[in-house]
C-alpha cells in the first residue's frame, strides 16, 4: 500500500470515529444531565469516556506485555460502559429532553446505572493517569549491540588472521650438483645448511586465533537509549519514505539487526504521535 492509500485510509478512519463519537456524544450528554451534572459538565462528560478510550487505544499500540493487558483492560471496560450508557438512553425516551428521571424502573438496576455513570469521570481520572505514566516511563526492550561488542572483534579478527595466513611454501627440492674442480669431501653435504635456512625462513607464521585486550582497536559500547537518542536525532527530518533499516544504520554506524529495531522503534513513536494529533483534532 503506497503512501497516498494509507493517508486515505487514516483520513476515512478519522472520520468515521468522528462520526460514532458524535452518535454517542448525544446519548453520555443526556444521562450525564440526569445524574446531576449541569450544562457544562454535561458537554464534557462524553470526551471524559470515549476520549478515554481513544487514549487506551493509542496506549495498546504503544506498551507491551503486561502493561498492554491492562491498556487492553481499560480500553474494553469503557467501551462496554459506552455501550451501556447509549442502550439505556435508547430505551428510556425521558432521557431524551434532559429531565431528571430514573434510568430504570426497578431501583436497584437504576442505582447500578447511576453508580456507574457517576464513577466513569473518577475512573478516567485514575486510569487515564495510569496509561500516561506507562507511556511516558516506557522503554523499548534492549538492543542486542553485537557489533559494538568485545567477543565478536575477537572472531572477526580470528578469522581474518587464518584467512590472511600465507600458505605453507611448496617443498623445497635438493638442488642439482655443480661441478666444481675442488673435490667436495664426503659425509658434508654443501646444500644441508641451505635446505635449514630456507626452512626456517620461509615457515609460515601460525595464527593465534585470538588478539591480545593491548592490540584490539577500542571501540565505544552505546546502549539502547543512546542508540535510539542518535537515531532521533538523525532522522528527525527524515519523510516516512526515507526511515529505512539501511538508511538509519548508515546513519548511526551500527548493525543491520540494530537498524531494523531502531527503525520499529522510530516508527512506532511517529504513529503514536500521528494517533495523538488525530484524536486531539477530533
Amino acid at each position: 500500500m503506497n503512501r497516498t492509500a494509507k493517508g486515505l485510509l487514516v483520513a476515512a478512519l478519522v472520520g468515521v470515529v468522528a462520526m460514532a463519537f458524535r452518535v454517542s456524544w448525544n446519548a453520555q450528554r443526556d444521562v450525564a444531565r440526569t445524574v446531576g451534572a449541569d450544562g457544562t459538565a454535561a458537554l464534557l462528560y462524553p470526551f471524559v469516556v470515549d476520549g478515554l478510550m481513544a487514549l487506551a487505544l493509542v496506549a495498546t499500540l504503544v506498551l507491551t506485555g503486561k502493561d498492554k493487558t491492562f491498556a487492553l483492560r481499560v480500553l474494553a471496560g469503557y467501551t462496554v460502559a459506552s455501550l451501556v450508557l447509549n442502550y439505556v438512553h435508547g430505551l428510556v425516551p425521558e432521557l431524551h429532553g434532559g429531565g431528571r428521571v430514573q434510568l430504570a424502573d426497578w431501583d436497584p438496576a437504576n442505582w447500578v446505572l447511576v453508580l456507574l455513570a457517576t464513577s466513569l469521570p473518577v475512573g478516567s481520572i485514575f486510569f487515564g493517569s495510569d496509561l500516561v505514566a506507562k507511556v511516558l516511563h516506557h522503554r523499548p526492550a534492549r538492543i542486542a549491540d553485537l557489533d559494538e561488542s568485545d567477543q565478536p572483534t575477537v572472531n572477526r579478527l580470528g578469522s581474518d588472521l587464518h584467512k590472511s595466513a600465507p600458505a605453507a611454501p611448496a617443498a623445497v627440492t635438493e638442488p642439482p650438483a655443480i661441478e666444481s674442480a675442488d673435490p667436495v669431501p664426503v659425509g658434508l653435504p654443501q646444500s644441508a645448511p641451505a635446505l635449514a635456512v630456507a626452512a626456517v625462513q620461509h615457515a609460515p607464521r601460525r595464527a593465534t586465533g585470538r588478539v591480545p585486550e593491548s592490540a584490539r582497536t577500542p571501540r565505544p559500547t552505546r546502549t539502547a537509549d543512546e542508540l535510539l537518542g542518535e537515531a532521533r536525532s538523525a532522522t528527525a527530518d527524515w519523510p516516512d519514505a526515507e526511515l529505512t533499516a539501511e538508511a538509519i544504520r548508515k546513519a548511526v554506524r551500527t548493525s543491520s539487526a540494530n537498524g531494523r529495531t531502531l527503525r520499529d522503534a522510530l516508527k512506532a513513536e511517529r504513529a503514536e504521535q500521528a494517533a495523538v494529533v488525530a484524536v486531539v483534532a477530533g
